[in-house]
């Protein structure tokens, strides 16, 4: 693979800073919480564009605000011109090496202060930024990055990403003193009256995150924590809550199509129809729900928009890491516990309970993993076949939290059309996305990847058939055909049926093309009208089914 052995460049490696590593990296989470394989999450400090990403961001914002504050209303130099107040280009490169020296010195104690102490990040959350390709060109000598390059991707790493987080960052709370309600100053009429019916399953996160301004899976979970009375029941700073959420959101790269804070709400959304299940709510205790629900918001959160099997072939430092297993899902649980503590969100809880809340974390969020879809299902039907499911123990209640987030990941296709469409059609441009660099860099092209061979309904049919139909089969005889899950089922066979019949329609349209450019004398002039018109046809009749 000598195309892009060096793509990533060494700034976008991880650093042997020589510290000890107290978790295999290849350990599955679902290992018992008091293993000795969990410990305190040791890993060493990760570099990325040269800069330290295992530093304590929100005092490193602070400093830099400071310095700019101090240097922008300072008094003016004499010498320099009265109408220019801009900070001048060296003293802006001054500010650069200050910072450096600053984050060399905290990359030298790497610690953080969230109740945690003498434990490192597991992994700095944005460790893998949206980086534009074709900026990194690699000198004569492989490996090394153009100084120009470096400085780009500095700025791509820069803390702009996150001074925006949450209004609370930026000095604004809510007015109400006390309220628990941290966005009712943001709500508008439309969005509250959403809220009132965010447990109905034709709920519209398109239209919720657009009435929230992109901020749908910050406003949802807050909701959700009221509605459960969480914030009560953990004792929750709402201040930490609120930075952990915008933290979260803001981590999710907006420019994926598919994999982004979107798709996030709505699986979060989802996972709390779930837990509304009669047979499932009873049985749920506090923590129960607490882990759904985070689980949901973070379970892919910093997704780079490309799939695992190309992080292995263009040899991403991640893929070193977690040793080509189940890669993605490790990287979101470790960021999500880097945000944690660096939010300091249960760092007022027992350190024991605090580890245990992250294990079942990453247990639940590497349940996700695709390739062990085979695996969940085998044994959630051996458990419904032999009945022997008990939901007082909290070791089945946590398989089943696990599987009911793995529906929850994949429900597009039970949702009604007009929704499950639009999921369809962003997944598949993240594929043909992908496919597109990998063509671009003389790469195999992943399976479902080609836009020329891989059309969206034939993706959508073998989705449906090989993933989605079977597992909901399985959560249909758990929940004993409860009212959501029939309602599922019914738009599951009927978004099914709508694929095969667009992807007949495109065939035939195929069909009849290649017919008419081969013999053009023999058409009527009116057949392509005609042809058009079924087609039309075929999706005004579907625009009739719920």
């Amino acid at each position: 693979m000598p195309v892009l052995e060096g793509l990533w460049g060494p700034d976008l490696r991880m650093r042997d800073s020589g510290l000890s590593v107290g978790v295999d990296v290849g350990v599955c989470p679902d290992e018992a919480p008091r293993s000795p394989v969990w410990g305190p999450l040791r890993m060493p400090p990760v570099t990325c564009g040269g800069l330290s990403l295992a530093l304590e961001l929100p005092a490193l914002i602070r400093q830099l605000r400071a310095a700019w504050r101090a240097r922008r209303g300072g008094p003016l130099d004499p010498e320099r011109s009265p109408t220019n107040t801009w900070v001048a280009e060296e003293e802006v490169e001054e500010m650069k090496e200050d910072l450096e020296d600053e984050s060399a010195h905290l990359e030298a104690d790497g610690r953080l202060n969230a109740g945690h102490a003498g434990v490192l990040l597991v992994e700095r959350r944005g460790s893998y930024p949206l980086i534009d390709l074709r900026i990194l060109k690699t000198s004569a000598q492989q490996g090394e990055v153009e100084s120009g390059t470096r400085r780009k991707v500095k700025r791509l790493l820069s803390f702009q990403r996150y001074c925006h987080a949450s209004r609370l960052l930026r000095g604004l709370v809510p007015h109400t003193p006390g309220s628990l309600h941290l966005l009712d100053d943001d709500y508008l009429g439309q969005a509250a009256h959403m809220l009132s019916k965010v447990g109905t399953w034709n709920f519209d996160i398109f239209l919720f995150d657009r009435l929230t301004n992109g901020n749908s899976l910050v406003t949802l979970m807050c909701h959700l924590f009221n509605v459960y009375g969480l914030i009560q029941h953990f004792e929750l700073d709402m201040v930490k809550l609120h930075r952990f959420l915008g933290m979260v959101q803001e981590d999710y790269h907006s420019q994926n199509p598919y994999h982004n804070a979107v798709h996030a709400a709505d699986v979060t959304q989802a996972m709390y129809c779930y837990l509304k299940e009669p047979k499932l709510a009873e049985q749920l205790s506090p923590l129960d729900v607490f882990l759904g629900l985070m689980a949901a918001a973070a379970h892919d959160v910093d997704h780079p928009g490309v799939n695992q099997p190309f992080l292995i072939k263009t040899r991403h430092h991640l893929a070193s890491l977690y040793q080509n297993t189940s890669v993605l899902e490790s990287h979101h649980w470790r960021s999500t516990v880097g945000m944690l503590r660096e939010s300091g969100l249960l760092s007022h809880l027992p350190v024991d309970m605090s580890q245990d809340i992250e294990a079942q974390l990453g247990s639940l969020i590497l349940a996700t993993d695709i390739s062990r879809q085979n695996e969940f299902l085998s044994t959630f039907r051996e458990h419904l076949d032999n009945q022997d499911l008990d939901l007082q123990l909290a070791s089945h209640r946590h398989f089943i939290l696990q599987i009911a987030l793995k529906c929850a990941d994949v429900c597009n296709p039970c949702r009604v059309w007009e929704l499950s469409r639009q999921w369809s059609e962003r997944v598949c441009e993240e594929f043909y996305r992908q496919g597109d660099l990998e063509k671009k860099f003389d790469l195999e092209i992943s399976p479902l990847c080609n836009q020329q061979a891989d059309s969206v309904p034939a993706i959508q049919i073998g989705f449906i058939s090989y993933i989605v139909d079977p597992l909901f089969e399985e959560w249909h005889r758990f929940t004993d055909s409860s009212l959501l899950s029939q309602t599922m089922m019914g738009h599951l066979h009927r978004n099914k049926a709508r694929w095969s019949r667009l992807r007949y329609a495109r065939t035939h349209s195929e069909t009849h093309t290649h017919s008419h450019a081969e013999e053009p004398e023999l058409e009527p002039e009116g057949e392509e009208g005609e042809g058009e018109g079924e087609g039309e046809g075929e999706g005004g009749e579907g625009e009739d089914i719920p």
